[in-house]
């Protein structure tokens, strides 16, 4: 990912953070020197060194080679930005964040293994819901998936929030993001430019 010196943004807690608060990722590969993409959801395991996931059995990606490098790449809030917002002169943008996490796969269908992550994939998404949903999940089904962890090799990470801009342009583009209704991008550029 290019990452202008303006728009680095430091591999800390902030970085892990950011991974699981945007969970579903798109998962890259190369398959006979073709890309492949999936979406999925993605968890980070607890001392922050692998990504786990599964895909279909039918995915191309379940093909995956163990040691294979494969690229995951979160994106969080976005949106377009206006030259009009700005009070010097200025060319149409789009601010955003971004992470790529880039590491080696190892495959798994251990059907015990499938159920652990599927349990934790629920219980991160059920919690919420009053009544949440509890798993039972048939062994067939289980048998369908296969269970892909990325051990992390590398992060780069991206936050494209008018930090090149001056104070007034950044304080007009999070007035007309909020008026816009983009009040996430407009928050993450509060926090980022320490503007409040």
């Amino acid at each position: 990912m290019y990452v202008p010196r303006h728009f680095k943004h430091d591999i800390d807690d902030s970085v892990f953070k950011f991974i699981e608060n945007n969970g579903f990722a798109q998962l890259i590969s190369s398959t006979n020197n073709l890309p492949e993409v999936t979406f999925v959801p993605i968890l980070l395991n607890a001392d922050k060194t692998k990504l786990i996931c599964h895909v279909a059995n039918q995915n191309p990606q379940a093909k995956i080679e163990d040691g294979q490098i494969v690229l995951v790449s979160f994106s969080g809030p976005h949106g377009y930005v206006s030259p009009s917002w700005y009070e010097s002169a200025g060319v149409p943008t789009w601010n955003y964040q971004a992470v790529n996490v880039y590491g080696k796969v190892t495959k798994s269908r251990d059907p015990e293994r499938l159920t652990q992550l599927v349990n934790q994939l629920t219980d991160k998404y059920e919690r919420y819901y009053d009544a949440p949903w509890q798993p039972e999940y048939p062994d067939k089904m289980l048998r369908a998936i296969t269970l892909l962890e990325i051990e992390i090799t590398d992060i780069q990470a991206k936050s494209k929030l008018s930090q090149n801009r001056s104070r007034v342009d950044q304080v007009n583009v999070i007035n007309a993001l909020n008026k816009e209704g983009n009040t996430k991008l407009a928050e993450a550029m509060k926090k980022k430019i320490n503007c409040n």
